[in-house]
This record gives C-alpha cells, sequence and structure tokens, in this order.
C-alpha cells in the first residue's frame, strides 16, 4: 500500500498517522478544506458533501477522521448539530467519493467511538455489543452508518472504534496533563467510571494494522485490553507525575459546568479490543501507568 488518502489530517489521530505512514515512505493524500497549497493536497468540503475526486484516484486507503471534537464545546442544539453533521455528512461524501472511484480503494478506514456502546457501567462489552442509548450513541450509530456506499461498493470497510487517546497533546488526556502537573487533578464524581482508554502510539500501530489486515471489516475498538476506572486514572496520574490528587469535583458541579455532556464524562464504558486481539495484534502499551508514562 503506497498511496493513502487521510481526512482529519490536521487533528490528533490523523497527524500522527500522517506522520507514520510518511515516515515509512507512503504517499500521502491530505484532505483540505480550503485550496490547496502543496502537493499531495486535495479539497473537499464535508458540509457541503463535495469532494475532488480526481485528487482521489490512485489511492488504496481512504481513512477518515473528521470530525468536531465532542469535548470542545458545551452540547447547545447548535453544536450538537456541528457533532452530528461534521461526522455523517463528511463520511457520506467520502464513502460516495470511495465508490465512485475507477478504481475504488481496497479498504475504507473510518473513525467511531466507543460512545458506540453508551453507559455500561461495570459490564464488559466488545463489538459484538448492541448500540446503547443517549446522543452519543445515536451519533455514532449515524457515523457508521453513512460509511454505506463504500461497504455496498465491495470495499472492505472498518468502523475505528476509538477509547480515549492517552497522549500528551490533543484528546480528553491533553487536558488533563496539564491540571494534575498543576496539582489540580482529582476525581470525578465517584471515580467508579471506566475509562477505555488507548496509548497514541498503539491507536496508530492499529490503524496501521486494520490498513492492512485483509480480514478485518466491519467494527473494531481501539481500546487498551483493560479499561481502567477513574479512580485508577486519578491515582496513576498523580503517581507518574509526582504531584498530589486530592481535588475531587462532585457530580453537581459538573453538570453544572458542562451541562448535558457531564452525563457522558460520567458514565461508564468498559470496553475491550475483543477482535483486534483475536488477531494478533499486541499492545506495546497495555496497561495504563504505561500509556501515560508513555505519553
Amino acid at each position: 500500500m503506497t498511496r493513502i488518502a487521510v481526512a482529519g489530517a490536521s487533528g490528533l489521530i490523523g497527524s500522527a498517522l500522517v506522520r507514520s505512514l510518511t515516515a515509512d515512505g507512503h504517499d500521502v493524500v491530505r484532505l483540505v478544506r480550503r485550496a490547496p497549497r502543496a502537493d499531495g493536497e486535495v479539497r473537499w468540503d464535508p458540509r457541503r458533501m463535495r469532494v475532488d475526486t480526481a485528487g482521489l484516484e490512485g489511492c488504496e486507503a481512504i481513512a477518515n477522521f473528521a470530525a468536531a471534537g465532542v469535548g470542545d464545546r458545551r452540547w447547545t442544539a447548535a453544536y450538537k448539530r456541528e457533532l452530528h453533521d461534521s461526522r455523517v455528512l463528511g463520511t457520506t461524501a467520502l464513502a460516495e467519493a470511495a465508490a465512485s472511484l475507477t478504481t475504488p480503494p481496497r479498504v475504507f478506514l473510518n473513525g467511531s467511538a466507543v460512545g458506540y456502546y453508551g453507559d455500561t457501567g461495570s459490564r464488559v462489552v466488545d463489538e459484538s455489543a448492541p448500540a446503547g442509548e443517549g446522543f452519543l450513541p445515536s451519533l455514532c450509530v449515524e457515523w457508521e452508518a453513512a460509511t454505506a456506499a463504500a461497504h455496498q461498493a465491495g470495499i472492505r470497510t472498518v468502523l475505528a472504534r476509538t477509547g480515549l487517546v492517552v497522549a500528551r497533546r490533543g484528546g480528553a488526556w491533553g487536558r488533563l496533563f496539564p491540571l494534575f502537573r498543576a496539582g489540580l487533578g482529582g476525581r470525578l464524581g465517584d471515580g467508579r467510571q471506566y475509562w477505555s482508554f488507548i496509548a497514541l502510539d498503539d491507536h496508530v500501530a492499529a490503524l496501521r494494522f486494520l490498513l492492512e489486515q485483509e480480514s478485518l471489516s466491519g467494527p473494531v475498538n481501539l481500546t487498551a485490553p483493560d479499561p481502567a476506572t477513574n479512580r485508577e486514572v486519578t491515582s496513576t496520574m498523580a503517581r507518574v507525575l509526582h504531584r498530589p490528587a486530592v481535588l475531587n469535583v462532585p457530580e453537581f458541579a459538573l453538570r453544572a459546568v458542562l451541562g448535558e455532556m457531564a452525563g457522558d464524562v460520567l458514565g461508564s464504558t468498559r470496553a475491550v479490543p475483543t477482535r483486534l486481539l483475536e488477531s494478533g495484534f499486541t499492545f506495546k502499551h497495555p496497561t495504563l501507568q504505561s500509556a501515560i508514562e508513555a505519553a
């Protein structure tokens, strides 16, 4: 595989994947929302569902991680529409573009999230579990369904259900590190909720694995094998960063500040990567401490 198109190439996951692919000599095509300024850039407008398909010809894979950040703003009605449209409209446009190519790509790899499962409490879930209830599960169901055109065209379509990516900058953990370094880290609510995490290095390695592994299609959980509770996250962050973590944020305060989003911050998703493990993928950072130390 040499020519790969990536949407969302400036985000946490997309940029890390692009660096990895480029370092190994792959020809990466970046989808951009502005006029292309360099070789290897292809214009698209996900909101208007427009893609310069000519620029995708010859791509053996299309990877899509373009989406507005779930935790970037309070969930107003307008921002919930932005979360929806940035995922569903963009994915539909790319899937239809892939299906229309003279020589379609061998694989269409699309972002999704373990938010698909909703609040599972202490119950372990893998890819065989049904969708949960609420805004995020419904959003993930629509997001995944938007890949239909690629699947119907016979393109191997993979749905990367991502957990919380442990990275120094970007994503949920990128917000945690400065707080814990300042000694302001602490438990959220009662701390019993499970966080399905994955180290950024492992996430990129898993994406590379999915691009190459011809036997894998459909949903695949990209999470470490052993999800941790928020209590465990708090104590491990404090231990690795050598900082106290004595501040606890009560549930009522989270709900006052975050609104509807607080339900997902306090919710518990104990997702495990059954399909990755059964396919022979090996995690470099399978434990929470290893993932945090790597970041």
